[in-house]
């Protein structure tokens, strides 16, 4: 059986500890919280079917982790300069490349990402496909909202969603998210 082996990081962020899986070429593979890391594994399993992921902790800082924490501190746009890796299905990997275009701060509803990759009536599927994200916040699955704008599931839990998009809006806009269930 073939092996996949990555490194993982952990780093600490306003909303807790993350967790970065990266490869040697620096692209992310994973991401995800310290209190989800039973679902890092899982995503991982999932995405690289037949192969042995061995992940070996990361002694350094990568190239990701510190674009992460300009992130962080403000710079919303570096995310897009990150480098990804993902297994998935071609369905999967087309929403998540849609979900790469969503502009911070203009949040959109399941329903609208469907249209935008031409599948208007899978809004299922999308809502699958975005819940089997693995790699959150850069793929940014957090910015995909009910129709009637009510923060609906996120794998890292409503308040890091809450943060995330509150993080995102203009600093002129005066509205912020709220939790809606």
């Amino acid at each position: 059986m073939p092996h996949l082996s990555l490194l993982m990081e952990r780093m600490n962020t306003p909303i807790g500890q993350m967790l970065l899986v990266t490869d040697e070429h620096q692209r992310v593979r994973a991401l995800d919280w310290q209190d989800h890391e039973d679902r890092l594994h899982l995503l991982m399993q999932r995405q690289y079917r037949g192969d042995t992921v061995i992940l070996n902790t990361h002694s350094g800082t990568s190239p990701a982790a510190l674009a992460m924490q300009a992130y962080f501190e403000g710079d919303l746009q570096i995310i897009d300069t990150i480098a990804i890796a993902t297994g998935g299905t071609d369905f999967q990997r087309t929403v998540w490349k849609a979900l790469r275009d969503i502009i911070p701060g203009t949040p959109i509803s399941y329903t609208a990402l469907a249209e935008k990759i031409g599948k208007p009536s899978a809004v299922r599927a999308v809502g699958l496909a975005n819940g089997a994200n693995p790699v959150g916040i850069i793929v940014p699955c957090h910015r995909v909202i009910g129709s009637d704008k009510s923060l609906t599931g996120y794998g890292g839990g409503l308040e890091r969603k809450k943060w995330l998009l509150n993080h995102e809006l203009p600093k002129t806009t005066a509205g912020q998210f709220s939790l809606h269930y």
